[in-house]
């Protein structure tokens, strides 16, 4: 019996233990390329990180268009345009919102709102849903076009958002100054603490903070194609209509079920830039950012991590590629955007590897035997810690630097909770991904939300 679990230990331990080594590794480059822009950046600008202030100051260079695509979202939907429409500081803006005809509760909710400002658009599609995210876009899209060949007149940006989505005032103002120069912009996505789930919502500010404070900076600083989120977006219209004119019509791939990560892409193959708009309302103050609260619940938090891991890391892969040939860069930068799958499997290789040791103390106890040798050198489990250590350092000082202290704290803890999240969510995405190869076809798979109290305005107060 010793034996059996020496073997299971031994095995998995040098798994987990080679692939820890090479994880650790891949992110320690990102952070040094992070340290390296911050050093220049710091030099260029004298420590002056960007404001509201130094954008252009014309107030507006032409019709932004927003994008919401809504299923099942009566319960946030409304409070959501209300808050838009009372926060969004820009001269000429409309936000279309795409419906299903079976989904009478959210076309009630929207229309409650048209009906009392004409800057918002209801567009039923002509299918019941869910469908994809990417195809209601697209029923969006040409609702659009309607509009604009009825009244006349040309959107120049087109930006996403989700139901459930805080904007920021001056959102608007960022797109308008900086579409033009680029074809992408992203701004930060912050995730709204929820008290109630500070272990399942929370990991997602921890994860968000460093993703949109590093990653995607070093992937822009690298001259790799950048991912959009989904929600706090913009495109530049003439980015979509090649698009479109290169998908029959349709700028949203509608068999994709993670568009806004395949979006970016596709409009970087096309020649067009993306930036991370990381602007601040003035000096030391709060980020131009998109807020909203994530899942709270173990369940709703792994069928939204298995539809990234299956849209990105599977599915995707399959999609489009690795994109330029030869591009080491941009190589990279698709290996991390897909290399999930892998980690889970080390990460459950890992915990294995732990229970074994701890049976095999046990089972080495009762028969009196001595603790067997470690079947990996003591440097490799000494660097692996050192890179450990080093990971739950850069967590908690990305996380403090957008929540402050406390949630800096929790976000410790909150990594097992990730992890768990993590393995869940994979066993999941694998078993659509096989399904989705044996001819099932994929279709949105959302959870519910709620909206900031808070962020609500008074009754008509978003009436023009």
């Amino acid at each position: 019996m010793i034996s059996v679990v020496d073997v299971i230990f031994r095995e998995t331990l040098m798994f987990a233990a080679f692939g820890f080594l090479i994880g650790g590794v891949d992110d320690l480059a990102v952070d040094l390329a992070f340290g390296v822009r911050l050093v220049r950046q710091w030099f260029a600008r004298a420590g002056h990180a960007a404001t509201l202030a130094d954008l252009p100051q014309p107030p507006s260079n032409g019709r932004i268009a927003v994008f919401v695509a809504a299923w099942s979202e009566a319960e946030v939907i409304g409070k959501m345009l209300a808050s838009a429409l009372s926060r969004f500081d820009h001269d000429d803006y409309l936000i279309y919102v795409g419906a299903y005809p079976n989904d009478r509760a959210t076309i009630a909710a929207v229309a409650r709102v048209a009906a009392r400002d004409k800057r918002v658009r209801l567009v039923v599609g002509p299918v019941d849903g869910p469908t994809t995210k990417a195809a209601c876009l697209n029923t969006i899209w040409h609702a659009l076009l309607r509009d604009e060949a009825a009244a006349g007149g040309a959107a120049r940006v087109i930006v996403l958002h989700d139901a459930e989505d805080v904007v920021h005032p001056a959102e608007l103002r960022v797109f308008d100054a900086l579409i033009g120069p680029h074809a992408l912009v992203q701004l930060p996505v912050l995730p709204l603490v929820d008290r109630g789930s500070r272990l399942v919502s929370g990991h997602y500010c921890d994860e968000f903070a460093e993703s949109h404070a590093k990653q995607l900076v070093v992937r822009q600083a690298l001259g790799a194609a950048l991912p959009l989120a989904g929600v706090g977006c913009a495109v530049a219209r003439d980015a979509l209509e090649l698009l479109a004119a290169a998908r029959g019509g349709e700028p949203f791939d509608p068999v994709s079920i993670t568009e806004d990560y395949e979006l970016g892409l596709a409009v970087s193959a096309l020649g067009g830039t993306g930036i991370v708009a990381r602007i601040r309302e003035y000096r030391g103050g709060p980020l131009v950012a998109v807020r909203a609260y994530f899942p709270a619940t173990l369940d709703a938090a792994v069928r939204q991590k298995a539809r990234w891991m299956l849209g990105i890391a599977l599915a995707g892969w399959d999609r489009i590629g690795w994109g330029r040939r030869g591009d080491w860069r941009e190589h990279w930068m698709r290996m991390r955007d897909r290399r999930a799958p892998l980690a889970v499997l080390v990460l459950l290789a890992a915990y294995v590897a732990l229970i074994a040791w701890a049976v095999a103390g046990v089972l080495r106890w009762i028969n009196d035997d001595g603790a067997a040798p470690l079947p990996v050198p003591a440097w490799l489990l000494g660097l692996n810690t050192a890179l450990l250590g080093w990971r739950l350092a850069m967590r908690v000082l990305f996380t403090g630097w957008a929540y402050g202290g406390r949630e800096a704290l929790w976000s410790v803890p909150r990594v097992f909770v990730s992890n768990l999240i993590s393995l869940l969510a994979a066993r999941r995405a694998v078993t659509r991904y096989v399904a989705g190869l044996r001819g099932r076809t994929l279709v949105w798979e959302k959870t519910a939300h709620h909206f900031p109290a808070d962020m609500v305005p008074a009754a008509g107060a978003s009436a023009e």
